[in-house]
Formats: structure tokens, sequence, C-alpha cells
């Protein structure tokens, strides 16, 4: 009965021990993310080069976010009249004019032109959203041999 309860002891005292464990991890992860979140570069600053490398998507051409709030225009204020299209309503001549403009642009000009659209309250037409999505993948692996991670823009 004694080494049962000797065992039974042990048993806990390693349980409270792995538990404290645990809790001490994950607080210091806690603390990391949150550093890391203060210290990040922004990436509008530096040098205006290449990604900080301290995100897991660059947000420099991210079609996510929006780093400035000022709408650029790229000589595409027709494409105004499209606010609050729905992706999937555009008629084939409004796709083709986005495509058109779309192609028009250098390949910098690219994304920035994408979080225009979005500031503006455009939606893409899916098919333009798609291949916009593939020129700016392509882009981003030819600068830097990245993988392009799953990017959706809304």
């Amino acid at each position: 009965m004694i080494p049962a309860l000797i065992l039974l002891c042990a048993l806990v005292a390693v349980g409270i021990v792995c538990y404290l464990l645990e809790v001490r991890h994950r607080r210091i992860a806690r603390d990391m993310v949150s550093d890391h979140d203060d210290d990040a570069v922004p990436a509008s600053g530096g040098d205006g080069g290449e990604c900080c490398g301290m995100h897991l998507v660059c947000e420099k051409d991210s079609l996510l976010t929006a780093v400035k709030p000022v709408v650029e225009y790229y000589d595409d204020e027709e494409l105004d009249r499209y606010a609050g299209t729905a992706p999937d309503a555009y008629p084939d001549e409004a796709v083709e004019e986005f495509r058109d403009v779309m192609l028009t642009l250098r390949p910098e000009e690219i994304a920035p032109w994408a979080r225009s659209i979005q500031l503006r309250g455009i939606a893409l037409p899916e098919a333009v959203r798609e291949e916009l999505l593939m020129i700016v993948g392509e882009a981003r692996q030819a600068a830097g041999g990245n993988s392009v991670k799953s990017v959706k823009a809304s």
C-alpha cells in the first residue's frame, strides 16, 4: 500500500511540474509575440527596397494591407462607377475594361493599384481578381523566390 501511495504522489508531482512549465511556456510565447509586433518595421518605412521579412506575407505589396489611406489613381477614374458592384455582377465589357487597365500598368504598380481599387470600394471582377493574384504571385516569386501564401482580396 505504501509503494502505491509513493507512486501516486510522484505522479501528482510530475503533473504539477508539467502544468507549471506549460503555463510558463505560454506566457513567454505570448510576450515574444507582443514584443515582435511592437518591434516590427513598418513595410512602408526603411529604404523602400525589399520586404523586411518580419511578416508571413510581405506587407509592402500585400493586397490586404492598405498602407496609404490616401487613394491613388492610376488613370482609371472611369472604374469608380463600379463601386458597390458585386464581383459576379459585371458584364463582359466591364471585365475587359478592368483587364485593360490592369495590363497597361507597370509590374510595380499592380499591387498598389489593387489597394487603390479596394480603398475606393470597388470589387474586382472574379476573373480579373484571379489574374491579378497570379501576376502578383509571379512577381513575388521572381523578386525573391518567396513562396506565395494564400492571399485573398476582399
